[in-house]
């Protein structure tokens, strides 16, 4: 391959370009170039765009951003994964921590391109490795493989919770996340599943994607401290929804600190309590209660061997419908313009993609 590979490069904070860059070459009989189709914009992206950092993950070089993304095969060092042939439609996993495709390599590669100093997806051409590659089944388009990663997300979340059939489900958050969290919770046989959010509009479409309910909590009374009213919220919800002491797991995509309050006073005893939303890094914690109802807290972020074959099954028999989720469609030389509209966290935004470079 001897042309550029256009890329939308991030390069320092808020500072984003649309680059020219040298096309990847093939480095070892595992690599596979991928022609990247489309591509999903997930709120990590513009988190870096905008803070330069994740935790412990910071931007100190310029890399290509992006992690959903779905293309096809365009070159291999010689066809040793059959299932990847030239033009095969693929997602790649981006954060894979197990290299199951490959039975001569047994140990696990840590591969997570989507964090700093690893370039991201948003280019025309994306070198990887075929154990990171899962091919599409014929009837799903590549708009739909994009939104494989998300939902990869959302396995994840369920699977540290451990949702079962029959249970009773609270997700907080209806962002693309949290309504992909009630929607595999559903197709997972939970008996009632209820979506949270402040928005009114996004609550009545979880109702219509993947949550047998919803609530819209009430606006917190002048003088009421944020600790008390997030237990009184608790209280309205096991009321309005027949909870008794709770439902069984509690799922918060959202990060805000009310969330988290409510959600840690509204899980039942010996319940489970999964934070996959990131806000500010430190809030206050009701761990009293956490002890003294001896609720299990666990933490989720990207996904796990097995997820990301899930989330293809789940979209390709139809359980998740992820193309009810795309709102705005972008070319690639509008990507700027994507990801502030991201950015900008309007109620009507739902889910933002970007095509692939055309030419």
């Amino acid at each position: 391959m001897g042309e550029m590979n256009r890329s939308f490069v991030l390069r320092a904070v808020k500072d984003v370009a649309i680059e020219d860059r040298a096309a990847p070459k093939l480095k070892d009989l595992w690599d596979v170039i991928v022609q990247v189709a489309q591509t999903g914009i997930c709120g990590s992206d513009v988190h870096y765009w905008q803070k330069g950092r994740i935790g412990d993950f910071i931007l100190n070089s310029p890399i290509v951003l992006g992690h959903e993304s779905s293309g096809t095969v365009i070159e291999t060092v010689r066809p040793i994964f059959t299932n990847f042939n030239p033009t095969t439609a693929l997602t790649t996993d981006q954060a894979a921590t197990t290299a199951a495709a490959a039975p001569t390599i047994s140990a696990p590669i840590p591969f997570s391109p989507r964090h700093p100093p690893h370039d991201g997806t948003l280019s025309k051409y994306y070198l990887t490795q075929a154990d990171y590659c899962y091919p599409l089944p014929a009837h799903m388009n590549l708009e739909e493989g994009a939104l494989v990663e998300p939902v990869a997300v959302a396995v994840q979340i369920t699977k540290v919770g451990d949702v079962k059939p029959n249970q009773t489900v609270v997700v907080f958050g209806c962002g693309p996340i949290g309504l992909l969290c009630q929607a595999v919770s559903k197709a997972y046989a939970a008996k009632k599943v209820i979506g949270v959010d402040i928005s009114q509009s996004r609550a009545e479409f979880a109702r219509t994607f993947g949550a047998d309910d919803v609530f819209v909590p009430p606006a917190r009374p002048e003088g009421v401290n944020d600790s008390a009213w997030s237990e009184e919220v608790a209280r309205i919800m096991k009321e309005k929804f027949d909870l008794g002491e709770g439902p069984d797991v509690v799922l918060e995509a959202t990060g805000a600190q009310a969330c988290i309050q409510t959600g840690i006073h509204l899980v039942r005893k010996g319940g489970t309590y999964v934070q996959a939303g990131m806000g500010r890094e430190n809030v206050d914690f009701p761990i009293t209660t956490v002890c003294i109802r001896d609720i299990h807290v666990r933490g989720s972020i990207r996904y796990t061997a097995g997820c990301y074959p899930t989330a293809v099954d789940l979209i390709a028999s139809g359980k998740i419908d992820v193309k009810r989720l795309i709102t705005n469609r972008f070319k690639f030389e509008q990507a700027e313009e994507a990801f502030d509209l991201v950015r900008q966290g309007k109620e009507s935004v739902i889910k933002v993609i970007i095509e692939g470079v055309s030419s």
